[in-house]
C-alpha cells in the first residue's frame, strides 16, 4: 500500500488547531471593495472555522495534518 498523499491546494488554504478544527480564510476579500460596507470587510479581516459538515471531506484531504 503507498503512502497517503496531502491535497497541496488543500494545504495552502487549511491549517489543523490542536483542537482538531480547520482554520480557513475567508471569500470575497480579494477585490471589489468599493462596494463592501467597512464592518463587512473588517469581519473579512479575521480567519474563520470549516463548518462541521465539511470537517470530515478537509480531512481526507489532508491525511497527515
Amino acid at each position: 500500500m503507498p503512502k497517503m498523499k496531502t491535497k497541496r491546494a488543500a494545504a495552502k488554504r487549511f491549517k489543523r488547531t490542536k483542537s482538531g478544527l480547520f482554520k480557513r480564510g475567508r471569500a470575497n476579500s480579494s477585490h471589489i471593495f468599493t462596494s463592501k460596507t467597512t464592518k463587512r470587510k473588517r469581519k473579512l479581516r479575521k480567519g474563520a472555522y470549516v463548518s462541521p459538515s465539511d470537517q470530515r471531506r478537509v480531512e481526507r484531504l489532508l491525511p497527515n495534518g
